[in-house]
């Protein structure tokens, strides 16, 4: 289990801004939004990048900003 830890510490981080809103779009959209942790404009959230971040991201990329962190 140790190993799942330092991996997660490891990996890069990303963080999302919420910069365009997400009415007019689909609920599909706006739940994914809400999913990563965003509820205001230009709200921002940092999260370890994964395979599953970046699918949602990806769905969203019209309303959100990304850059990378340093740890």
């Amino acid at each position: 289990m140790a190993k799942k830890t330092e991996k997660a510490a490891a990996g890069k981080k990303l963080r999302i801004t919420f910069v365009k809103s997400a009415i007019g779009y689909s609920k599909k959209h706006k739940d994914t939004v809400r999913g990563l942790g965003l509820r205001k404009l230009h709200q921002s959230v940092v999260h370890v990048d994964s395979p599953s971040l970046r699918g949602m991201l990806r769905m969203v990329n019209h309303l959100v900003t990304i850059e990378e962190v340093e740890n």
